[in-house]
């Protein structure tokens, strides 16, 4: 048994031509503390619905292109660089207002679960 596992997410553009644009890593990683899902979509897309979560906070990441994440009502623009955190009960939607590939990172994790973080969470070995 190793203690470590990888996968292939091939080129990030090329996740445009999969459902829905976007590739999950929980069941690919055996994933147990978040969900991770690597998006990259066409020029126009956008969340056909607004959703919120039970009890998972989202981070979302933008890696390239202009885009807007709406939060229960209030529009927010992001780009390259951008993070926006949002609160699991907030209503969410995002869309890609840019003229070409919008890709971003979103990760899920039960929001007030993390307990150590950064160097509170090493140990030298």
């Amino acid at each position: 048994m190793t203690n470590y596992k990888t996968t292939e997410l091939g080129k990030i553009d090329a996740i445009v031509n999969l459902e829905n644009g976007k590739v999950f890593l929980h069941d690919t990683l055996s994933l147990t503390g978040c969900e991770i899902s690597v998006n990259t979509v066409q020029k126009g897309f956008k969340v056909p619905f607004n959703h919120k979560h039970k009890q998972n906070e989202e981070v979302y990441i933008i890696l390239k292109g202009q885009g807007c994440i709406t939060v229960d009502g209030e529009r927010i623009d992001v780009q390259e660089g951008s993070a926006v955190k949002i609160a699991s009960d907030a209503s969410r939607t995002i869309e890609n207002t840019g003229d070409g590939e919008f890709q971003f990172i979103c990760v899920q994790a039960k929001a007030n679960s993390l307990e150590q973080y950064g160097l509170g969470d090493a140990e030298l070995c």
